[in-house]
């Protein structure tokens, strides 16, 4: 099903734009585009190739103009050709994919320069001592058995259907390629310390010490660089500033923002979510990050753009990044437009038990996420890669100033250990808030209790550990619109036949319920959803985002919520 962006698309060099907002080169070479695929049932690269498809969309979506799916046991072979321009001459080559889904094997003409296990999160490799001349062939192995084991996947199933949607593999974020010198920025760390009104950056380089400029000075690093009279950045003045830093030949451009998020008590002594020392209430949407023409990767930036910028016309400050990891450049798109995100880890393990997944919509369940196998969790393994892999999109993260939020489990899916995992994302972030079990399966720690509801009226609670109130998702009111919708199955929590009928609803339920909660104590209420996935049509706009289901400001009437 196509959106309003899918015949726009250059299917020679798709998604064109630098992808690393926050480590900028000018010196690069895109290779999104046209790449030769085949889908082989051996690990030999295969003599003959199936045809073409357009990189980086998955082969299973429309996008790609393959529309196919890999299964478990099966190989999808990438080649392309690559010739480097004069300025890749006497520098080192750097080989970057933002996301393989799932094992990512990669050649440089018949030399192997990588290996990755993990689908949601970028890798780079030294291409320079394989690459013999200006012309040479890059291929790219991948396998992936979506939840045949205990591997993250997300809303990835083999037997789509309700809140499980349409698996998809391969590469879907951008390849590339960069040239730099021998000494080169690897990596920048970027804190703000809001109440000193300096920001901390430190760079990791191979070898060769760097300098920040920022504001006409110059700082070695690492440096505490003062900001005096600062603007704070926040949704309604989203204050961004720009630095660069260098390493002796090597530049790269970058920038930050001066915020501060913690959870504090208010002049009533309740327990809030705060924004620059302030009560903030994070009014906000569920947000699954599908695309009914290229799954997993939107069709341009201009559609990454139109989803924050709806949710932003609706009324909602806050998007909570569901189950999925985003290309880096949304979250920059949320970090210059004004958008909190809430963001969530993908989830994996083995199948999941009903009993436990989905006994705590209706019943209150309390359960140890200690015992692995009612979780999931049997695999030592499996939970080693889960733990090195949140470190990995942490790490990936950090830098982006829109990310108010850490939610590393959500309802039970996979959940283990959530105490040690709350420490773990501690040590290495101590700037932002933490959900340690979205929805159910609280294990009494962290800054927040984090609740769903759907099948009843919410009514506040306070929390008895003196946490801050989180209704982290609820809603998911579905109106289906003929013509704009993945098939006929209208799935969602509460069903309505016009706009005007879920209107009244909405209203009854924010001016009813979640009002009344705000005043009571709670500090966040995350609707669901933006859109409508493949059978929920419980979104806010169409999946091909071609109908908003009520007008944006009428939404906005209905939904926007502030502390007084």
């Amino acid at each position: 099903m196509k959106t309003r962006w899918s015949d726009k698309i250059n299917k020679d060099c798709p998604l064109p734009e630098y992808p690393r907002p926050q480590l900028v080169r000018g010196n690069w070479m895109n290779l999104n585009g046209r790449w030769q695929y085949a889908i082989s049932s051996s690990g030999l690269c295969p003599a003959v190739f199936d045809g073409e498809i357009v990189v980086p969309f998955s082969p299973e979506s429309e996008l790609s103009g393959v529309i196919r799916q890999l299964r478990a046991g099966q190989y999808l072979w990438y080649r392309r050709s690559v010739e480097l321009g004069d300025n890749f001459k006497g520098k080192r080559i750097l080989l970057h994919f933002g996301a393989v889904d799932r094992e990512a094997r990669v050649w440089v003409n018949k030399t192997e320069v990588a290996r990755h296990c993990g689908g949601y999160l970028p890798f780079e490799c030294d291409i320079s001592g394989a690459v013999e001349s200006s012309r040479f062939t890059l291929t790219v192995r991948v396998a992936d058995d979506t939840d045949g084991s205990y591997h993250t996947r997300g809303k990835q199933s083999s037997r789509r259907g309700g809140i499980w949607y349409t698996p998809q593999s391969g590469i879907w974020q951008t390849v590339w390629l960069e040239a730099v010198p021998e000494k080169y920025i690897k990596k920048l760390d970027i804190l703000p310390d809001f109440d000193a009104a300096c920001v901390h950056i430190s760079a990791e380089t191979d070898g060769e010490s760097a300098v920040a400029h920022f504001n006409g000075k110059c700082y070695p690093l690492p440096a505490a660089i003062p900001v005096p009279d600062f603007e704070a950045w926040t949704p309604e003045h989203p204050k961004l500033y720009e630095f660069h830093v260098s390493c002796g030949e090597d530049e790269i451009q970058s920038y930050f923002a001066m915020r501060k998020f913690s959870a504090e008590r208010d002049g009533k002594g309740i327990m809030r979510l705060f924004l620059n020392n302030e009560p903030y209430f994070h009014n906000g949407l569920l947000d699954q990050g599908y695309w009914s023409d290229g799954l997993y990767t939107a069709p341009d930036d201009e559609a990454l753009i139109y989803d924050i910028v709806l949710a932003k016309q609706m009324g909602f400050n806050t998007l909570r990044k569901h189950i999925k990891v985003e290309p880096l450049r949304w979250y920059y798109h949320c970090d210059r437009l004004g958008m909190l995100v809430w963001q969530d880890m993908p989830s994996g393990g083995g199948k999941y038990l009903p009993a436990v997944i989905s006994t705590p919509v209706a019943l209150p369940v309390k359960l140890s996420d200690s015992r692995y196998p009612l979780f999931a969790r049997q695999e030592k393994a499996g939970r080693e890669e889960f733990k090195n892999e949140l470190c990995e999109m942490i790490l990936n993260l950090k830098n982006c100033p829109c990310i108010a939020m850490w939610v590393p489990f959500n309802e039970g899916w996979g959940q283990f250990d959530a105490g040690d995992i709350y420490g773990l994302i501690r040590s290495l972030d101590t700037s932002r808030t933490i959900d340690h079990a979205s929805g159910w399966y609280d294990q009494g720690i962290s800054d927040v209790r984090s609740d769903h509801v759907y099948f009843k009226k919410y009514r506040f609670r306070p929390d008895k550990l003196g946490r801050a109130v989180l209704l982290s998702e609820f809603g998911g009111y579905n109106y289906l619109i003929k013509d704009h919708c993945f098939n006929e199955r209208d799935f969602g929590y509460k069903k309505f036949h016009s706009s005007a009928e879920l209107a009244a609803a909405l209203k009854e339920l924010y001016r009813g319920q979640i009002l009344p909660a705000v005043e009571q104590g709670l500090s966040a209420a995350i609707y669901t959803q933006l859109s409508d996935v493949e059978d929920e049509v419980n979104g806010l706009v169409s999946y091909d985002r071609e109908q908003c289901k009520i007008a944006p400001e009428e939404l906005k009437d209905i939904c926007s919520i502030a502390f007084s």
